[in-house]
């Protein structure tokens, strides 16, 4: 199938992990869409943006940090799908980039948006934290391997 026969969403995201009393913590956020559960900050970009101004800008909204992008962690295309509300086939792909905060503090800003809050999450218990996108566990795999 060629590219303008099917729909994409390009989004941008953040693995943002501190040190914390000889632990490591995640920040996520907690996606309230149709199968809620934490995700990683960040979302779809918008048209005149780059993906690192959408990370950026996303992040800010989600957790309330002013974050400083770093290096591209990975990126995956997880699934294809038809869309019932296009008619048209539709194909995700996920930009990951490392990102330390450099401001702000944490509260989500974002108003009727599809996350509600944001919180930082110890890695060792991060399957005691509840459900989870895929999105997580991909972008920490290749966080780690990098």
């Amino acid at each position: 199938m060629e590219f303008t026969e099917y729909r994409t969403r390009l989004a941008a995201y953040a693995v943002i992990v501190r040190e914390v009393a000889q632990q490591q913590e995640i920040l996520l956020s907690w996606f309230n869409g149709e199968t809620p559960g934490w995700t990683m900050p960040g979302g779809g970009v918008d048209f005149e943006e780059s993906c690192e101004q959408a990370v950026v800008r996303e992040v800010r909204e989600e957790t309330g940090y002013d974050v400083e992008v770093g290096a591209l962690v990975g990126v995956d295309s997880p699934f294809t799908h038809h869309d019932p509300r296009s008619g048209r086939p539709f194909k995700s792909v996920r930009v990951v980039y490392e990102a330390r905060i450099i401001g702000g503090e944490l509260g989500t800003l974002e108003v009727g948006g599809t996350t509600d809050r944001a919180e930082w999450v110890p890695l060792a218990a991060l399957d005691a934290a509840g459900p989870r996108t895929n999105l997580v566990d991909a972008a920490l795999e290749a966080w780690r391997r990098r």
